[in-house]
């Protein structure tokens, strides 16, 4: 079962909109919640902190070279790694919970 601030912590993520087309300058898409798969070993899932926002197209349904599922090791060269990914999901996650994202109050 789900804690309460792992609850929050995953709508939260998904709020923010697709991480790769917010940095494409595409503005927010609803998202899926990945979770990394940086230093999680296969059929484990990483802990919920270690999340990205990620549209369906990005995240399984674009195909090589868009989608995450499709080719991890291409989707990283186009878009940044997971680990960075991730570390601006938790910037941009405190920040909306500061109300101050994108430097607006």
């Amino acid at each position: 079962m789900k804690s309460k601030s792992e609850k929050r912590w995953l709508s939260d993520v998904a709020s923010l909109g697709c991480v790769v087309c917010r940095n494409a300058g595409y503005g927010a898409s609803p998202a899926e919640v990945h979770h990394s798969r940086a230093g999680v070993g296969k059929g484990q899932k990483a802990h919920y902190s270690q999340t990205i926002p990620l549209c369906p197209s990005h995240h399984r349904t674009g195909g090589h070279g868009v989608a995450f599922h499709a080719g991890p090791e291409e989707f990283e060269r186009n878009y940044g790694s997971q680990d960075d990914l991730v570390k601006q999901t938790a910037r941009d996650v405190e920040s909306m919970r500061a109300n101050t994202i994108g430097g607006y109050l």
